[in-house]
């Protein structure tokens, strides 16, 4: 979620679930991204579809997005949260292109540290559309999802993944078609919401960021030990049937 789509809906109480609780077969079957799918691997570096963002993360917080922040090397990108000479650099790789209705997808490991948000989501301004994958960094053994229909939020889902997120890469991924939203956690389907779903093209985004005034929902950040990271390997998307 940027900071400029944050909102009252983060203060709401989350509904939870956990490993025991994965959606029915019949509802929603397994799905792994497969090799064609993958439309940025980032172990061949920068992707040529994806642009670093540089710009400041908007009120309340006071962190900048900053190009140097953002590395490729090994397998993966790493997104950086640093301290820098009047407040925070954070980090954004978002989309040049708009995408729609499908399958999207992301391997990644979080960043460990309380106040400190990693993510993979989709977001347009206007209107305010957003489909939310979210680690809260004081507690990454759980992610959030959330989504945001014309500026209407407070869907969010806490989702107990039965290991800690910032320990080793995982598969995270939505389904989104027009009457629903499925989550996805290694393939497997943990939460699927199906009211005032949104509509409008969006671009895809992953960013590392610090939040501020709002520890209830994201813990205390104090950023003493900085930097905290963030990696992705790679990104998928698979257009909707009939969206290609």
């Amino acid at each position: 979620m940027t900071a400029l789509a944050f909102c009252a809906g983060a203060f709401s109480a989350c509904r939870t679930a956990g490993p025991s609780d994965p959606l029915s077969e019949e509802i929603a079957p397994p799905r792994i991204t497969q090799e064609a799918e993958k439309i940025a691997v980032f172990s061949a570096g920068e992707s040529p579809l994806f642009e670093k963002r540089r710009g400041r993360n908007g009120p309340p917080f006071d962190c900048v997005f900053l190009q140097d922040n953002i590395s490729f090397g090994g397998e993966s990108m790493t997104l950086s949260l640093t301290r820098e000479e009047n407040g925070y650099g954070g980090a954004e790789y978002r989309s040049r292109g708009f995408y729609s209705y499908g399958f999207y997808s992301v391997s990644m490991k979080a960043a460990r540290m309380s106040g400190v948000i990693s993510s993979f989501f989709t977001y347009t301004g206007n209107p305010w559309d957003e489909i939310d994958i979210e680690f809260l960094g004081k507690d990454t053994t759980q992610i959030q999802f959330n989504y945001y229909t014309q500026g209407e939020g407070g869907h969010e889902f806490l989702y107990a993944l039965g290991f800690d997120g910032a320990d080793d890469f995982h598969e995270y991924a939505f389904d989104w078609q027009p009457g629903s939203i499925t989550w996805y956690v290694d393939g497997t389907a943990v939460h699927r919401v199906t009211e005032n779903i949104p509509s409008a093209r969006t671009q895809i985004m992953m960013n590392v960021w610090n939040t501020k005034g709002v520890d209830g929902w994201s813990g205390t950040f104090e950023g003493w030990e900085l930097p905290v990271c963030a990696s992705y390997r790679w990104i998928g998307y698979a257009p909707a049937e009939g969206n290609k």
